[in-house]
């Protein structure tokens, strides 16, 4: 009897599925930032899987936009380790403590720029309820993290009294929202650094004067990195 030779796309016997979905993050991750999310077929990333078939990407994602969401969610551990360092930090004041959480964010971003280029040139993610939702929940975390911040400096006197809450909620959506490229797709990188200027300008009125070179330095650094 003839033999029928079919494409065997069942999940391989894997001890370790955590690696799988690793080499699956990282596959899309390279091809996201090289060809664009939206070019980024899941044929392009099972093609880069090293041998692994169609049926262990579906064993663990139904789409690429899974994916992507897992890539994002991989930096909720080094979100929360930011969080716990500037708790932890030994600062002269709350002004000190809010620049040292910006740095050590902005630095992060640094760090995982290919992630943060992915996001900014996806300008299909704007369409996606999902995206949104997440992005705004997010924000509603960064500013009950940055509000005791605020407060703390405002007790010591090194921030000007005044609404703590509203100005989290103001840097917050300055940062998450004004600066995030995939929502102004539109801006060149000199009106995004002017953007970064205005923010400092608007926070020494408020009296929250957070805005020094190196803060400036670094989140220039990022844009100039963006593939825009």
């Amino acid at each position: 009897m003839m033999n029928v030779c079919k494409e065997d796309n069942t999940l391989p016997r894997n001890k370790y599925p955590e690696e799988t979905v690793e080499k699956i993050l990282d596959a899309s991750l390279k091809l996201f930032f090289e060809k664009g999310y939206e070019q980024t077929t899941v044929l392009d990333i099972v093609n880069n899987l090293g041998g692994l078939t169609r049926g262990a990407f579906y064993h663990h994602f139904k789409s690429k936009e899974e994916v992507l969401y897992a890539i994002f969610k991989k930096d909720d551990n080094l979100i929360n380790s930011i969080f716990e360092k500037v708790r932890n930090a030994q600062v002269s004041n709350g002004l000190e403590r809010l620049k040292y959480a910006l740095k050590l964010s902005r630095g992060a971003g640094l760090e995982n720029e290919s992630r943060f280029n992915v996001m900014s040139v996806s300008h299909s993610l704007l369409s996606s309820p999902r995206f949104l939702s997440e992005h705004i929940k997010d924000t509603h975390v960064a500013v009950k993290f940055i509000q005791p911040i605020i407060e703390e400096g405002m007790a010591d006197g090194s921030i000007k009294q005044g609404n703590p809450k509203i100005i989290a909620e103001l840097l917050m959506l300055l940062s998450n929202i004004w600066l995030l490229p995939n929502i102004f797709p539109n801006d060149s990188k000199d009106e995004m650094a002017e953007k970064i200027n205005i923010i400092g300008d608007i926070f020494k009125g408020l009296g929250c004067d957070f805005l020094d070179d190196e803060i400036c330095d670094n989140a220039i650094e990022s844009i100039n990195k963006l593939k825009i």
